[in-house]
């Protein structure tokens, strides 16, 4: 036992807490990079492309930057074994849910690009995020945080 309430986490706790703020750069990353070059961040990009992101509203990137930085966020709180990383991984999924929701309701780029080329990452991103809010409660129970 370290502290009340708080037992002595395995070192595979603080693995998976260091992937996840890898992964939690990585968004930052790349959302500064959309930031700063709009359509072009991820290389070239189609007409379409910037088409696409010229019409996203203002909000879009804040939402995005809401989602990457609460799972960035919450990745440094479980690090450090704080309670506080489950709801900053709420918040993350909640505002990946709203960005990439809206994104596939809103506009036609499912019709444009294809299903299999548009989805495939966001569903991981997804996937990833409510991984995070699972783990860190099964931290949370496990008395590792808190």
């Amino acid at each position: 036992m370290e502290r009340q309430g708080r037992l002595r986490a395995p070192f595979w706790f603080y693995l998976v807490a260091v992937v996840l703020l890898l992964w939690g750069v990585m968004g930052v990353v790349a959302c500064v990079q959309q930031v700063r070059l709009g359509a072009e961040a991820m290389g070239p990009a189609s007409d379409y492309d910037r088409q696409l992101y010229a019409a996203l509203p203002g909000w879009y990137n804040v939402i995005y930057a809401v989602a990457v930085g609460s799972g960035f966020l919450g990745a440094a709180a479980l690090l450090a074994r704080s309670p506080l990383a489950r709801a900053l991984f709420i918040v993350s999924v909640v505002a990946v849910a709203i960005q990439f929701g809206w994104l596939f309701a809103a506009t036609d780029i499912i019709a444009a690009k294809g299903a299999a080329t548009v989805l495939p990452f966001p569903i991981l991103i997804l996937g990833i995020a409510i991984v995070e809010v699972w783990f860190a409660d099964y931290a949370r129970r496990r008395g590792w945080i808190g």
